[in-house]
This record gives C-alpha cells, sequence and structure tokens, in this order.
C-alpha cells in the first residue's frame, strides 16, 4: 500500500469501527440474546476517573495573620536571646522594624482620617488640648448654670437621712447650702426619727423610702423627684461635694445616656 494512502485507510478503519460499536449496542438481538462482551462492542470500556483539582485554600483571616505575626515575633525573639548569634539576633531586628513600620503607618492614617473626617473625631466632642477644652469647660458651666437655675420649676429633692448617721451629719450642711444656692425645695425624711439641725422640717419615714423604691438603700440618700413625669432619680449615696451635686443633676436632667462620654 502506498505510504500517502495509509492515513486515509487507518482513518477509515477507526470510523469502521465507531459505527460498529454504535450499532452492536443499540442491537439486542446483537448484545443481549447473544451476551457477547466488549471484543465485539457490546460493552463500553469504562472510563478513567479524570483527576479533581483541589480546591483552593481558605483564605486566612485578619485575625489569624496577626496571630501568626505574634507568635512569629515571639519565636525570633526566643531565638535570639537563648541563641544570640548575629543571624538570630538580625533576623529578630529586621522584623521588629517591620511590625513597628506596620504601626506607624496605622497611627499615620488614623490621624489623617480625624484630621479630614470631623465625624470620627472624638476631640470635637470631648476636647483634650488646653485651649479647646478651656473652650468646652466654659460652655459646659454655662450650660450646667442655665439648667440648675430653672430647675425648682419641674424638680425637687427628697432626702433621707438617719440622726444616728455620721455620714448624714457632714452631708446635710453641704446639701441645705445648695438647695439655698439653686432654691431647690427638699424634702428631708428621717429613717431613725431622729432630727436635723439643717432640715428642722424633716418628717418621720413611714413608707416613703420604699415607696420610692429605696428599700434598704444606705444613708445619706438623694433622690430627685420629676413633679411632670412622677419619675425618681437617685442622685447620690454617701457623702457628695456641692460641685459634685450640680454635675450630677445637669447630667441626670440634661443629658442622654452614653452622650456625656
Amino acid at each position: 500500500m502506498p505510504l500517502r494512502a495509509r492515513p486515509i485507510a487507518e482513518a477509515a478503519l477507526a470510523a469502521a469501527l465507531l459505527l460498529a460499536s454504535a450499532v452492536a449496542q443499540e442491537d439486542p438481538l446483537y448484545c443481549a440474546e447473544r451476551q457477547l462482551g466488549r471484543y465485539f462492542y457490546c460493552e463500553r470500556p469504562e472510563e478513567p476517573e479524570r483527576a479533581t483539582p483541589d480546591a483552593p485554600a481558605a483564605p486566612v483571616s485578619a485575625i489569624e495573620e496577626m496571630a501568626g505575626v505574634r507568635e512569629r515575633l515571639e519565636e525570633l525573639r526566643a531565638e535570639a536571646v537563648l541563641r544570640p548569634t548575629e543571624a538570630a539576633v538580625r533576623d529578630y531586628i529586621v522584623y521588629q522594624r517591620e511590625q513597628l513600620d506596620r504601626a506607624s503607618t496605622f497611627s499615620d492614617v488614623w490621624r489623617r482620617l480625624l484630621w479630614t473626617d470631623p465625624s470620627l473625631d472624638y476631640n470635637l466632642l470631648r476636647p483634650v488640648s488646653g485651649i479647646a477644652k478651656q473652650a468646652w469647660l466654659d460652655g459646659r458651666k454655662e450650660d450646667r448654670r442655665a439648667t440648675l437655675a430653672h430647675l425648682r420649676d419641674r424638680y425637687g429633692l427628697f432626702y433621707f437621712y438617719a440622726a444616728s448617721c455620721s455620714a448624714c451629719t457632714e452631708f446635710s450642711p453641704i446639701l441645705r447650702a445648695f438647695a439655698d444656692t439653686h432654691h431647690l425645695t427638699v424634702k428631708a425624711v428621717s429613717f431613725d426619727g431622729g432630727p436635723n439641725p439643717s432640715f428642722p422640717d424633716a418628717v418621720i419615714d413611714r413608707g416613703q423610702m420604699e415607696r420610692l423604691g429605696l428599700a434598704g438603700s444606705p444613708t445619706p440618700a438623694l433622690v430627685l423627684f420629676d413633679t411632670e413625669t412622677r419619675a425618681v432619680t437617685p442622685v447620690a449615696f454617701g457623702i457628695v461635694s456641692h460641685a459634685e451635686l450640680e454635675d450630677r443633676i445637669f447630667v441626670l436632667t440634661q443629658k442622654e445616656m452614653g452622650q456625656d462620654y
């Protein structure tokens, strides 16, 4: 057979074999009844299993990466301390400097964000620098003064004490001066029935403390009463200064929870 005709003959033979296999598999008499095997093209050879590609590795989280950095740094430091060769110490210095550069970059991005985005700058709410802090304190002092000037229009104070209480003896004159300064009404209630020189009109406790939800509370106890909402707000237990009383009442009556921090 000429060489040029051989590829054509091979191709024709392959096509014939494929056709014979297809016909044999579709002919039940040829394959099923005669029970002929794969050599008569009745059974398809099994295809080799294809290797499945490995699934991509799950990405490492930032927390895991940070833990790896700390672990690597500790390992290098331990190696440098236990076996202080030049190579070990150099590796530790180089790696530590890399982490310091990371921290410096973080700090720089942080401050630039605060400079350019006022919503992130807490110093605008609670300044810490000298001039800004003084201005903030002056403004807060004025707000507190205005609040306390009109406090008596809506609020009163319940004061629970005991004549046998040494802390009450110390606190009563402070509260008397505070009430006189801001023209507040104070209803003094004696827990043990004893008198109080700072509040000669004090009455004996006949369940008032319990009705206000203060049963079992220590004395002295000072409570702010809202005449509009009938709400009761504890202000202080124990000895508190004049200035502290002003600030507490200002916060309790004018600031929402979490607003003043």
